[in-house]
This record gives structure tokens, sequence and C-alpha cells, in this order.
């Protein structure tokens, strides 16, 4: 078998060229997508496939990374870590999605074909215990016992090769995808960061190392954090679409609504270009991600036309990948529009489930969750109380079958939803001390739970309906507060900005 330099070497070559030859390059087969150069036993002619198949897979560019190496895999039989590769993109580790059965057994598959055969190297074996201790036992149903093995397979890698800059980077990606669903903190990403600035300092064009310090600071507290490496990662691979949208996310939490708008627009039309599936019979969910954070960011800007236009152009998108991601951005999409602008008729008249086809949605309580919710909450501030209770009553066993399953950042955000929808269907009965409590609880649930990257922002902000049942009861002064604190945790939102006004003004005129 054919035999390359040891990973020290290759590291040493690297720094005798200088930070042009090691980080100036940019491009793989002609794909501008950053730089790696990750040493293997594989044959010299697969160099750089593997390369792009790798940068591919620090993009999260999964359907993509998965053709790289499994042509890496065909073109050099011997290539143990071309079939690594092909397993590390059957689980997104901070992304909703959840391999089924059959993903996990082809990825078992890829794993068993790794082993058979046999890496040479101490580093290219460890990196093969790593894939397998997520995908080991491929019956079992426990996501985060998968995720938990994987990280601490992922620190023995990173503990054995420190000096290893993709093992750093995976390193930095367990400790974001083991932050706790159950309360909001730094520490996490914090020890991400630390890695990852170092990371980057030596290797500034590491798509790794760029990509996660985005996802680092896609966090409370740290999104004005290394704004540079943000920007910079935006620009870095321009036909890539989830690195076109990646730094949108820390464009909302500074409510940099025209970098929202820019970088999504700019991804979804990069999605389109990336057929997903087995057969590339999908348009890839990435596309749907995108259009909703334009839903998101126009709405912020006031423009109802374009955010509208955007919606309407993702529902009439045939054959979109059929993925929790793209059934919670069809969900979310269509209910944000009138929940923004308080229009409760549209908002009651909206179907769950929709579109009907196309979308299991049995598998996704979340996402089932969302239109149920804006249903419900429409038909409550119309007094159509049965339609509301039966909302509530679905949200309820929504909740319970995402607790069930150990999806416990899920099930908090439908809680959230359900506390909300009780506090309507109270003040719609005239209890109006139970909707004030319902409202802090689902406030103090919010401030308490991170934010999925799967979405924006909340759909409505509990502190902001907050704000508005205290105007709604002449208490503006109480109103200010909620509103400030909404602000607080969701910057530039427009509804709030406007509710914050309106308390000041009628505090002044008292």
């Amino acid at each position: 078998m054919p035999t390359r330099a040891p990973f020290l070497t290759a590291i040493l070559c690297l720094a005798c060229l200088g930070p042009a030859a090691a980080a100036g390059d940019r491009t793989h087969a002609g794909h501008d997508l950053g730089r790696v150069d990750f040493a293997t036993s594989c044959a010299p002619a697969v160099r750089d496939d593997f390369n792009r198949g790798l940068a591919l897979l620090h993009h999260m560019t999964y359907p993509q990374a998965r053709a790289a190496f499994a042509d890496v895999a065909k073109r050099d039989p011997g290539c143990a870590m071309a079939h690594w590769g092909v397993a590390m993109t059957y689980f997104q580790p901070l992304w909703p999605t959840r391999p089924d059965l059959a993903e996990r057994e082809s990825a078992w598959r890829e794993v068993e074909r790794a082993q058979a055969l046999k890496p040479p190297t101490e580093r290219e074996r460890m990196y093969v215990a790593m894939v397998a201790a997520f995908f080991e036992e491929p019956a079992s149903i426990d996501y985060w016992l998968r995720i938990r093995r994987w990280a601490d397979a992922t620190a023995r890698l990173h503990a054995a090769f420190p000096d290893d800059p993709d093992a750093i980077a995976l390193q930095a990606l367990a400790l974001l995808a083991t932050t706790p669903a159950d309360r909001v903190t730094r520490a996490n990403a914090d020890a991400a960061a630390k890695l990852l600035l170092a990371l980057n300092a030596r290797y500034p064009e590491h798509p790794g190392a760029m990509h996660y310090m985005v996802h680092a600071n896609d966090v409370p507290g740290r999104e004005h954090e290394s704004l540079e490496i943000t920007r910079h990662y935006e620009a870095v691979a321009p036909d890539n679409a989830h690195a076109l949208h990646m730094p949108t996310h820390v464009y909302t939490r500074l409510g940099d609504w025209e970098g929202v708008v820019r970088g999504n627009l700019r991804a979804a039309e990069a999605a389109l270009k990336v057929p997903a599936g087995d057969k590339g019979q999908y348009v890839w969910d990435e596309f749907p991600h995108a259009i909703e954070y334009l839903v998101y960011g126009y709405l912020q800007q006031g423009d109802l036309t374009r955010a509208t236009a955007q919606r309407d152009r993702l529902l009439a998108t045939h054959a979109l990948q059929p993925s929790f991601k793209t059934a919670f951005h069809l969900a979310s999409a269509q209910a944000r529009i009138p929940l923004a602008r308080r229009d409760w008729a549209n908002a009651a008249a909206l179907a769950p489930r929709t579109p009907a086809s196309g979308i299991a949605w049995d598998k996704f309580p979340w996402p089932d969750a969302t239109l149920w919710f804006a249903h419900g909450l429409g038909s409550a501030h119309l007094h159509r109380t049965a339609d509301a209770q039966a909302a509530h009553d679905q949200l309820v066993a929504l909740e319970a079958k995402a607790t069930a399953a150990q999806e416990m950042l899920f099930a908090r955000n439908i809680a959230m939803l359900r506390l909300e929808l009780e506090a309507a269907i109270a003040q719609a009965g005239g209890r109006n001390d139970e909707a004030l409590a319902r409202l802090r609880e689902a406030a103090a649930l919010e401030a308490a739970t991170p934010k999925h990257p799967v979405t924006p922002g909340p759909l409505l902000p509990a502190d902001e309906l907050l704000g508005d049942l205290l105007m709604d009861l002449g208490r503006p002064a109480e109103a200010q507060a909620a509103y400030r604190s909404a602000l607080a945790h969701w910057p530039g939102v427009r509804h709030s900005i406007e509710g914050e006004r309106r308390a000041t003004a009628a505090l002044a005129a008292r």
C-alpha cells in the first residue's frame, strides 16, 4: 500500500514553507473551500480529493462530502480513511437530523471496511475508532448515547495527537455538540473557542477552525467575539451554501438584518445546485434553512412583500429533502408571517402538517408543533375555544413524544409554545392573572434554554407576548420592562422595538 509522510512531518513541512504555503492555497481540485492538509496512508493520487472531501465535511456539506469520499474509496481501494470519511457524513452533530436504521447500518459497513483495511498508523486507527464509537450497535436508537461515545472518542484522539488540526477542530465540534440542553451556558462554547482560536492562528484558512468558531459564537454573550473570523467565513467558500449561511446565525443575534438577507440570498441559490438523497432526487434541506432565515430577516426589516415571496418560493419548490430541517422550515416559515403581524385570522387558518405529502410529520414533533401552535394561538385570539384547546392537546402530546425520545431541547421548545398557547386561552377566558403566570413561566423557560441552530429565533418571544398582554391590561411600565427583556435576548426584533416605544409613549402621556 502506498504511504505518505507521517503527520508530524507534514506539519513541519508546512511550517518550513511559511504561512502563504500553509494557508494561501484555498483550493482542492479547483474548489474554493478553505485549506486542509490531512496526512493519510492513501495513494498520493487521491490526496487532493480526500482533502476536498474533508473540507466539505468541515463545511457540513454532507451530500458532496460523501460523494467525494466514496470516489476516493473507489479510486484507491486500500484507503481506509476514505471509508472513515463516508461514515462521518451519516451523522450531523449540531443539526436536528438523526440517522435512521438504514443510514446507521450503511455507516457501520463503512466502519467495518475501514477496520478490515487495517490502517497502518495509530492516528488513522484512532480516527476510525472515533466514528466507530458513534455507529457501533446500529440497531440501538439512543442517539444521545452515540453522541457521548463519539465525543469521548474524539477527546481521546485529540489527547493523543494534540497538534493535529483536524483532531482539534473535531474536538471543538464535540464540545459544541454536547452543550447541555437544559440551561444557557457559555462553558462549552468558550472551551471550543479557545481551541479554535489557536487553530485559526496557525491555519487561518482551515474550514473547521472558521466554521465551528461561528457556531461557538452563536451563543448569548459571544456574538461579538471574533467577528473578523465570522466575516471571513462568509467569503471563504463562495459556492458553498452552508458556509454562506452560517455567519448569518451571528448576524441574527446582532440584529444585522442586511447581513442576514445578504448571506441567505446567496446560500439559497448555492443550495439549489447541490442535489440530496442517494440518487440526487431531492432539493437539499440547506435551501429551506436559508429561506426561513430570509423570511425572518425581511420581517424584522418590515418588508412583508419580500418575506411572503420567500415563503411562497419555499412552498412552490418540489422534491424537498424529507428531513427534520425541511419539516421545521416548512412549518415555521408559514407560521412566522401571520404571527409577526398579529394576523390572528390567517394564523387560525393555517393547517397543521402542511404540506401533507412528502414529509413524515409523525417523525418530527417540534416541527409538527409549530403549525399547531400558530393555528391554536390564532384561534384563541378569535375566541374559538374548541379549536384552541384541540391545538393545545396536540402540543401536550407532542411534548410528551419528544421527551420520550430523550430529545429534551425539542421538548423544551414545544413546552414554550404550549405555555404561550395556555396564556392566550386563559386571556380569552378573562383569566388574566393565569395568562400572566403562564407567559412568565414561558419567558423563564426561554431564557434558560439554548437556541437550537435550526431556528433564527422563537416564533414569538415570550417576553414580547408578556409585554403585549401587559399593555392590554394598562400596565405600560411592566410592559416596557418586558419588551426590553425581549430585546436583550433578541436584539433588533421589530415588534419588540415597536412595543417598547408604545410603552414608553404611554408612560410619558401619564
